[in-house]
């Protein structure tokens, strides 16, 4: 994907993030607000908005997850396992 593809699916995904915080979920997103990260940092690598995508993919996932009339489990472990996949370079420990 394009950088700009990259933040436009970030823009998306923020708003489902805002659907499950505002919602009736209250649910809440720490892992991607450490990030510091958002759609409108465009002068933020596309490794760091990709992570930033795979990370918020995963929480949106486990948000899923714990609605028991669906059965998003195995789609928060792969996200998971995609975010750590993508990690940019200067962001590894």
């Amino acid at each position: 994907m394009h950088k700009e593809e990259l933040i436009h699916l970030h823009t998306l995904m923020v708003q489902l993030k805002r659907y499950f915080e505002e919602g009736r979920c209250n649910k809440d997103f720490p892992g991607y607000e450490s990030l510091q990260i958002s759609p409108v940092h465009v002068h933020r690598s596309k490794a760091e908005h990709k992570h930033a995508i795979f990370v918020l993919g995963n929480e949106l996932a486990r948000a899923m997850e714990e609605d028991e009339f669906s059965g998003f489990g195995r789609t928060s472990v792969r996200m998971q396992e995609l975010a750590n996949h993508c990690i940019p370079p200067m962001l590894k420990v």
